[in-house]
């Protein structure tokens, strides 16, 4: 059964933006370790403050590294749990319950009674005022509800950004297990969006879920009021739209030899944008890209091939340049 949500000119416009800046920083992740480590510790720290974990980044980072880092043990296990728990995020099958229950025995054992399990008991969930907004279903209604949402997601033809966010949302609603059901929810949400794009098995849409911790919350309220998920996926595709407009515009930057400049980075996006399509790129097709002369198209390809972000291949009017690392097969 369909979970209810409608598409809206919001939605498709999102979709349409994100898979266009997705597609521009996927070889950016798969070539940089570094930077995929340092994203997931950023993930994991922001999705654990969502819950009122309070490790810093650098605690959390100390802790990935092996670090000895004083605070409560409760938090500590809790990072440790879910780095291992986040580790395994391209080794789930996002469709298989056994996996579902893997990933939260990874993610909360030794903090829960019933963890890799899922509930005994009725469950409400609480709001900040004390209030019984919501209630989890029946436990004995829980294992079938979850077999059909993940048959619904593995089988049904809305596009996977939608769905993993309708998931994200239906699992806060059945409320699973005794704890951690909005770890869950956000784990899993990024478990689907990596067989989309692996970009999304490092991207830390945490952060900006954190920065907007009650609009978050906001939008589960109003969802589970309507029995409509339509206002919850706007706001998560609004985050995730927000975390690849911040990311191009931090992380990549950042990159380049350590200086913000607008000019090479708009030289830079324009070359991702035609690598997406093309094998590589000639001095004379930046030049029409850019209306550029030869000798500013030149020096921008030599700070960028010098910085480790091009690769240049031939000689004189013959020369092209590739992404770095980007093998020659792939002509």
């Amino acid at each position: 059964m369909k979970p209810p949500f409608q598409m809206t000119n919001r939605i498709l416009n999102n979709m349409v933006e994100i898979s266009r800046l997705a597609g521009s920083l996927q070889w950016q992740y798969e070539r940089n370790l570094h930077l995929r480590k340092e994203n997931r510790i950023r993930l994991i720290q922001s999705s654990l403050a969502i819950e009122n974990n309070s490790l810093t980044v650098e605690q959390v980072t100390d802790l990935v590294n092996g670090k000895r880092v004083l605070g409560d043990p409760k938090e500590i296990r809790e990072v440790q749990n879910a780095y291992e728990a986040y580790e395994e995020i391209m080794g789930y099958n996002p469709y298989a319950v056994r996996d579902f229950l893997k990933a939260h025995k990874l993610l909360t054992k030794g903090l829960v009674r019933l963890s890799g399990r899922f509930r005994s008991k009725d469950v409400g969930v609480f709001a900040s005022d004390g209030l019984l907004p919501h209630m989890g279903v029946r436990p004995e209604l829980i294992p079938d509800l979850m077999k059909a949402l993940f048959r619904w997601a593995k089988t049904d033809d809305t596009p996977l950004l939608v769905k993993s966010t309708v998931v994200h949302y239906e699992i806060e609603v059945i409320h699973p297990f005794e704890d951690g059901n909005g770890r869950m929810g956000r784990l899993w949400q990024s478990v689907l969006l990596s067989r989309w794009n692996p970009l999304f098995a490092w991207l830390p849409v945490e952060t900006i879920v954190y920065r907007n911790q009650p609009g978050y919350y906001r939008v589960l309220a109003e969802a589970d009021r309507a029995n409509n998920s339509t206002v919850f996926i706007e706001f998560m595709l609004d985050m995730i739209l927000e975390t690849l407009q911040t990311y191009r515009t931090d992380g990549i930057s950042d990159k380049i030899s350590g200086k913000t400049s607008g000019k090479k980075q708009a030289i830079y996006d324009l070359i991702l944008h035609h690598l997406q399509t093309h094998a590589h790129i000639s001095n004379s097709q930046l030049q029409m890209l850019t209306g550029k002369s030869p000798a500013t198209v030149r020096k921008y390809l030599a700070d960028l091939v010098s910085e480790g972000l091009l690769e240049a291949e031939g000689e004189n009017k013959q020369r092209v340049y590739r992404l770095s690392g980007k093998k020659k097969t792939q002509d």
